[in-house]
């Protein structure tokens, strides 16, 4: 079988919604989230501020479409649901928190090109 070259450059290319998925910013804090180990809904709405209950979930359940998180449910009363990252989902946790360590060290930075750049306009 031979081998297909995608390219996400291509706008044919179904690789584009991979990107589009990855590079979203609640997709990216989830999975950032979700690198530590499994967490209950509550927990995700907690620990990533800001994100609706209903964004967290057309996320989570995209993000489970896509195979990059599985999600458990435990036969308890009341039902207890996990979610976790799965092997695909693994893959992303390093560079996207590489994102992020840059995003925190070079904050400073980028707040002072805004406001240089505000001021020019």
């Amino acid at each position: 079988m031979e081998k297909v070259s995608w390219n996400v450059l291509t706008s044919t290319c179904p690789s584009r919604t991979s990107l589009a998925r990855i590079a979203n910013k609640w997709t990216a804090m989830i999975v950032i989230a979700l690198s530590d180990g499994p967490l209950r809904f509550k927990d995700i709405h907690l620990t990533v501020q800001g994100i609706s209950g209903k964004v967290l979930t057309d996320t989570l359940r995209a993000l489970e479409r896509d195979g990059i998180v599985s999600r458990r449910v435990y036969a308890e009363i009341p039902p207890r649901v996990e979610y976790q990252l799965t092997a695909l989902g693994e893959t992303l946790s390093t560079p996207l928190g590489v994102l992020r360590s840059w995003a925190e060290a070079h904050i400073e930075e980028v707040l002072e090109a805004r406001e240089a750049y505000d001021l020019r306009s």
